[in-house]
Parts: structure tokens; C-alpha cells; sequence
């Protein structure tokens, strides 16, 4: 059997690799000319982590990035709201990383190259539209470094993880838009020492008057005891203007939200203005959608359920859906029945999940805060709320995400969540 996938991403690239180990033919058409180190941050919960170790690629991930200790939880004033232990330090027998995400990409890229060898790592080549019948599928691509129309490729099956703007995906759901709720993004990395613990994950303030993600991503990154933090705001505007696509953004755009935030642990407004780089996204994802496979077509990670950038769990997900498919193609004779199988376990989960991040994502914990304190100051915080009902609040989503401690010690990790 011939596996085609389309998208060298990282649920693509995963899939690659899970198939290998598995001893199934796989080829992986990526669009991008050339594969660089690209993007910002990225966090790699315990199950995204037990994923890339069951790859192998644990100890070769764990010295690009940096161990997450504990995340801590802000009120737009800089005051502790709750703090909790993250991955071998919560009881996980495996960490929790934040990383460059191209840092990510490049070790997956290259166990794929040395793995499934060089010719089946094919670059330049967008998908335009993928055709099937009883016998198998084909896929139909142009150069995308010049357009050019390629010779059509045969395979047994198709997998789509051509991200949010999947074009297998608009094959079957044609005229399907974004879903965006006036939510806008600014990410940017910057150099500076350690913030608290040096290996604290860091969520201050809420959508609706300000909020930002810190946590750092590179230790001693220019020989002077520095890190490079990653950043995330996060803004309701209200309106229906949407931010470009990975586009350099415009400090004058956001950064009077931020003005104030001056705490004595952190200058916030300092943070943003010495940044690298900032870029701008739109916070948008798709409804969720009961049906991935058609007849020998299927898909996987983005493509599948783009989910808002929340949680950290994009990725998570990708590589959850890349193991189930491939063992799922392991076990069934039939390439239909598995792309079902596959189906039929990943998709109620994952659909959880993508509501989940709309309406109760980790930071859900600041706005009940917020809400419950009047977005002031306060003094006590257990006049309005006890730290159990806030780990309640951290601990549902852990559940729902599929990595609660109980999910991944108990039963070896997640399958269907």
C-alpha cells in the first residue's frame, strides 16, 4: 500500500513517521520550496511529548528547549491568581517543553529524511485537487516555485494535513469558511533574563481587556545568561477587521493595552517593545465536522479540526491523530475500513476539544477572576474563590484535552482524546 500525504507539517511529518515504524510505503508532498526553521513558540504538552518519545525523538527534542517547571496564572495587575506544577514536576513521567516551533519542525524534517529516505520528502509541490476511484487515488500537484503543472501521482490512499486552509479538505466541504469571533494576535520573541523561575509558563490578564502568554523557549540564547521569550497577545476587539496571516505586525496596533503593565516581577509593555520580531494572526478556527474520510481520502491535524491556538494543543492533537491513523492502517486489511476506523475514534474527541478552546480554554481561569473580582485588585482571593475550585477549572480541560495525569499514567496515553 502507497500512502500519499499531503502537507509536511508537523501532523504530516508524524504520520510519516508512525507509518515507517510501522512498515507501511509512505510519500510526503510539502508545498514550501525549501523547509526552514520558521514561527515562534510552542509548548509540547506530556501527551504531544509521549507522542514524539514513542517516535524516538525525545532525547533529541529535550535539549532544544527549555522544561517547563510551572505555570502561573496573572490578573491583568500582576497578581498570582494560581500556580500549578507542569509535567515531571505535576507527576508526568515525561516533561513539558516550550520550543521553537522551527527548531520542532527541523527534527521531525530530518528523522523523516534519514528514516524514510530523501525521495519520499517531496518539497515544492502544492496540491490542487485529489481524484479517487475503487482502485486508488490521484493526486494532482503544481510547482510552487513556479507554478508549473506536475505529472499526477497514483497512491492507495490520500491523507490531507494541508493545514487550516486545507485544499483536500475544500474538496469535500467547498465554500466552508473560517470561523472569527474578532479575536486578534500578536506574537513576537524577545531577549532578556529569566522571568520568576526561568522555567515558568506564564498567562496574564484575559481576552477582554488584555491578555498575554510568556514563557521562554531558548536558554542562553546569546552566551549572557539570556532567554528567548516567546510571546502571545491576545485581544477581543469587538469588530470584524481580522488580522493577516503571519504577517510582520504593527507595535501601535496593541501595545496601549499594555502600557500599565508594569509589575514588579515583569515590565510587560518593555517585554513586548525590545521583541525580535512580531507577527500578526487572526484567532480563527472551523466548526467541527463529524465526517474526515471519504472513500480512500482522509484528514489529519489542522486540516482535520483547526482549533483556536489555545492550550497549546494544536500540535497535540496532530500528533495524536498521526499515530491512531497510522495504527488504524496497521490493523485493517482494507484502506477504506481503516480511514473509518480512524475516523470513528478521532473525530467526537478532537471536536471536544476545538469547543473546548472556544469557550473554556486554560486561561478561563483568568476571566472567572476578572469576572468574579470586578477586574480589580484583590486582597484575599479566597473571598471570591478557593484554589480548588481553580484547579477544578485547570484540571477539566487536562480531561478533555487528553492529558490529564490519570489519562497518560494509567493507560499508556491518549487514543481517542
Amino acid at each position: 500500500m502507497e500512502i500519499a500525504i499531503v502537507g509536511g507539517g508537523i501532523a504530516g511529518l508524524g504520520l510519516a513517521l508512525n507509518l515507517q515504524q510501522r512498515g507501511l510505503q509512505c510519500r510526503v508532498y510539502e508545498a514550501v520550496p525549501e523547509v526552514k526553521e520558521l514561527g515562534v513558540g510552542i509548548t509540547l504538552l506530556p501527551h504531544a511529548m509521549r507522542e514524539l518519545a514513542r517516535l524516538g525523538l525525545q532525547a533529541i527534542l529535550e535539549p532544544l528547549g527549555i522544561e517547563n517547571r510551572e505555570s502561573c496564572f496573572f490578573n491583568r495587575f500582576g497578581q498570582l491568581i494560581y500556580r500549578e506544577p507542569r509535567g515531571r514536576f505535576a507527576g508526568y513521567d515525561i516533561p513539558e517543553l516550550g520550543m521553537h516551533r522551527g527548531r520542532l519542525h527541523r527534527v521531525l524534517y530530518q528523522a523523516a529524511l534519514e528514516r524514510l529516505g530523501r525521495d519520499r520528502i517531496v518539497t515544492d509541490r502544492r496540491c490542487v485537487r485529489v481524484e479517487q476511484d475503487d482502485a486508488g487515488v490521484t493526486l494532482h500537484f503544481q510547482e510552487t516555485s513556479t507554478g508549473a503543472t506536475c505529472p499526477p501521482v497514483p497512491a492507495d490512499i490520500a491523507v490531507g494535513c494541508d493545514g487550516v486552509n486545507s485544499t483536500v479538505r475544500a474538496q469535500f466541504y467547498p465554500g466552508e469558511q473560517l470561523v472569527f469571533t474578532g479575536i486578534n494576535t500578536w506574537r513576537g520573541v524577545t531577549r532578556r533574563p529569566p522571568i520568576l523561575t526561568g522555567r515558568t509558563y506564564m498567562r496574564v490578564g484575559s481576552i477582554r481587556t488584555g491578555k498575554i502568554v510568556i514563557y521562554p523557549i531558548i536558554d542562553n540564547v546569546d552566551g549572557n545568561g539570556n532567554q528567548l521569550i516567546n510571546w502571545t497577545t491576545e485581544i477581543q476587539t469587538g469588530g470584524e477587521q481580522q488580522n493577516d496571516w503571519n504577517k510582520p505586525g504593527r507595535l501601535d496596533d496593541f501595545i496601549h493595552l499594555y502600557e500599565s503593565w508594569r509589575f514588579d516581577w515583569l515590565d510587560v509593555a518593555e517585554l513586548i517593545r525590545r521583541a525580535d520580531v512580531i507577527f500578526e494572526y487572526p484567532m480563527v478556527d472551523k466548526d467541527p465536522i463529524e465526517r474526515w474520510s471519504f472513500g480512500r481520502v482522509t484528514l489529519a491535524g489542522d486540516a482535520a479540526h483547526p482549533m483556536y491556538p489555545r492550550g497549546s494543543n494544536g500540535s497535540a492533537q496532530g500528533l495524536v491523530d498521526a499515530r491512531v491513523l497510522a495504527d488504524c492502517l496497521c490493523e485493517e486489511a482494507e484502506p477504506v475500513a481503516a480511514l473509518h476506523a480512524y475516523e470513528a475514534i478521532r473525530a467526537g474527541p478532537a471536536a471536544d476539544v476545538v469547543r473546548t478552546n472556544r469557550t473554556s480554554p486554560p486561561d478561563f481561569i483568568n476571566i472567572k477572576v476578572e469576572e468574579l473580582t470586578g477586574d480589580r485588585p484583590f486582597e484575599k482571593l479566597d473571598d471570591f474563590i478557593t484554589q480548588d475550585e481553580l484547579r477544578a477549572l485547570s484540571d477539566r480541560y487536562k480531561q478533555v484535552a487528553g492529558y490529564s495525569l490519570d489519562q497518560l499514567q494509567n493507560r499508556g496515553g491518549p487514543s481517542g482524546s
